[in-house]
């Protein structure tokens, strides 16, 4: 029964990461599950087994590549509380996600407007987690006085992870001309950001 489950499993991360490469070569509507199952080496039909639809499959794409994330911020008592400290540690966990998954956030991006509802229904309900844990901890922050009550956290929270986004795209796009590098850009968002929701001064 194990190496059932196991071989089930095995043939479910195949499938997803074939997805993840058709997905960002073909696109949302050039991508097939014909196609996807070629590359993971599995007939359509047991791709069928997995996962019901090409929707469902796309969601696990997106879910797995925001698990790192989701994961970090599991354990919310286990943070040292410091928000510079814990939201850096965030933006550098986001940033690793967005380029190791560039090429299909870029087809997310250059696709919502020709699939607005499946871009809604697949990257936000698989990141309402992810989003509602980060919004979470801002709401302790607040009932601990570090964080602005005036804030909107939803807001925030989406401007943060907009401001992480751009970057990725741009560092991507022109490297060379910017004048700053990754690791100084996710410095420079995150002490902005806390700048803004905090109650208290940041000490240089």
């Amino acid at each position: 029964m194990e190496k059932l489950v196991s071989r089930a499993a095995q043939t479910r991360a195949r499938l997803i990461e074939a997805a993840t490469e058709v997905f960002s070569t073909a696109g949302l509507s050039g991508a097939t599950t014909r196609e996807i199952a070629r590359v993971a080496g599995v007939n359509e039909v047991t791709l069928f087994r997995h996962f019901h639809n090409k929707e469902q499959l796309l969601a696990a794409v997106i879910q797995q590549a925001t698990s790192l994330q989701a994961e970090a911020l599991a354990h919310q008592d286990e943070w040292t509380q410091n928000l510079h400290i814990d939201l850096m540690h965030y933006a550098k966990l986001c940033s690793q996600m967005m380029v190791e998954h560039e090429a299909l956030i870029r087809t997310f991006i250059g696709e919502a407007k020709r699939h607005p509802e499946a871009a809604r229904l697949i990257v936000y309900q698989t990141n309402k987690t992810l989003r509602e844990q980060l919004v979470a901890y801002l709401k302790k922050g607040q009932e601990k006085g570090t964080v602005r009550l005036d804030v909107n956290l939803n807001a925030s929270v989406d401007s943060f992870c907009g401001m992480l986004l751009h970057g990725m795209l741009r560092l991507s796009d022109t490297p060379d001309i910017l004048g700053y590098g990754r690791e100084e850009y996710i410095e420079t968002c995150v002490d902005m950001f806390v700048r803004g929701i905090s109650t208290c001064q940041i000490n240089e």
